[in-house]
């Protein structure tokens, strides 16, 4: 089924088929309550950074599944919440983030959220900020109306927290106090928006529940809570890393071209699940895709949708044609000259390069420059071995070394080589 003709309570049918159900409240109440009507449902995402990454796009992905099936999303950025941090999955506490730092990484993260969900100005759904409400609360306020409701033993049990208490380093009352104003927040959404629904990742489990009771016991209505279950890889290690670092969906942090080479080397074994998770291809096409992948795995065609439909979603379907000519340049010996003008901008940027005067480079000699970039020790170098350096793909021994006014492809780039792997874009100026 695609999500957008998934409609009313069959979206729970769809979300158990891709594998995102763990934990839940009653799933046949559930089922009822968004039979009834549109069911305004919220996850939540902390500005700890400047950008959601790739992990976090699971979760945006179960409020579009929601918002595709008539129910109406709330994307709440934590300005309150992510002053504080949350202390699930984490062995050490954050540290914490100035207000301009938090108020820019907030209204950054909002911006991405209104790219993929239907929460901007004259939306179905709304992007909310739980510091709306959460600022003006008082101490006593909040010890009085939130406070009262959950017991200390209640909290000691969930594992976020028994987790931390069990370490040396322990636990602070302010990460402690964490739990309490995310269950207020679901208690806020509820009595403002008629919000009955929370989902999250599997880590907000113990959370969640806080906010049902919360709710439960102030107005005595029964509102429902679903987690998916984290995304960690074949091997074990966590989902959206790239040698220490995560896969983030800003452009600045993590190029598209990066993105797609992240999804194109994932390893077979994790196709399938990445295409039902991360993606809105129906559910039958996924397993069909994946199907066809492991009977043929050199083609890696598995990888290649997944990378296409990711990037596609998260940064638009028109980068992709220059993102995969410029891999296709890199790693697939498509010849440089064969590409346009955007690609080799996209190279521009992923590639050590460099910017010349125009006049520098028409009659320059490429021995000079492939010293002065850095690919040859000297000159001496080039001249012993002009088949292994090249300009535009094309060696040395077979060209000569002036560069003319037709390698400038595009009127503006050269692409000095050294052996396979080893470039250098030069970029002309003015």
């Amino acid at each position: 089924m695609d999500g957008s003709n998934v409609r009313g309570a069959a979206v729970l049918d769809d979300l158990a088929d891709r594998g995102l159900v763990q934990d839940h409240t009653d799933l046949g109440a559930l089922a009822d309550r968004l039979s009834a009507g549109p069911t305004p449902v919220y996850c939540g995402f902390d500005p700890t950074a400047d950008s959601l990454h790739l992990g976090n796009l699971q979760g945006i992905l179960l409020l579009r599944r929601f918002q595709d099936a008539g129910h109406p999303p709330i994307a709440l950025v934590g300005g309150a919440t992510g002053m504080i941090g949350d202390p699930s999955g984490r062995s050490e506490e954050r540290q914490f983030l100035d207000a301009d730092v938090l108020d820019a990484n907030r209204a950054a993260i909002g911006d991405q959220l209104a790219g993929l969900l239907d929460v901007g100005p004259g939306g179905t759904g709304l992007l909310v900020d739980n510091r709306e409400w959460t600022e003006p609360l008082g101490l006593l306020e909040f010890l009085r109306d939130v406070g009262k409701h959950v017991t200390v033993n209640t909290m000691l049990a969930k594992d976020s927290v028994r987790g931390r208490i069990d370490r040396e380093t322990g636990i602070s009352f302010t990460e402690f106090s964490y739990m309490l104003l995310q269950a207020n927040d679901f208690a806020e959404l509820h009595r403002r928006h008629g919000c009955d629904l929370q989902v999250a990742g599997s880590d907000q489990w113990g959370n969640i529940t806080a906010g049902i009771d919360l709710v439960r016991r102030r107005t005595g209505d029964h509102v429902h809570g679903l987690t998916a279950p984290l995304i960690v890889r074949a091997d074990g290690t966590k989902f959206g890393k790239s040698e220490g670092a995560n896969v983030w969906l800003s452009p600045e942090r993590t190029s598209p071209f990066a993105m797609f080479q992240y999804l194109l080397n994932v390893p077979d074994d994790d196709v399938e699940a990445l295409l039902l998770r991360l993606t809105l291809v129906p559910v039958e096409t996924c397993r069909d895709v994946a199907s066809a992948h492991l009977a043929a795995p050199a083609g890696r065609t598995g990888q290649r949708r997944l990378a296409r439909e990711v990037t596609g979603l998260v940064h638009g379907t028109e980068v992709l044609p220059a993102v995969e000519r410029a891999g296709e340049v890199l790693f697939s010996g498509l010849p440089i000259t064969e590409v346009d003008a955007s690609t080799l901008d996209l190279l521009a940027a992923e590639l050590p390069s460099s910017q010349r005067a125009r006049d520098a480079l028409v009659g320059a000699d490429a021995v000079e420059l492939l010293a002065e970039v850095g690919l040859a020790k000297s000159r001496g170098e080039v001249r012993r071995n002009a088949a292994g350096y090249s300009v535009n793909g094309v060696d040395l021994a077979q060209r000569g070394s002036d560069v003319g006014e037709g390698d400038l492809l595009h009127g503006r780039f050269v692409l000095l080589g050294r052996g396979r792997k080893q470039r250098h874009l030069l970029v002309a100026a003015g």
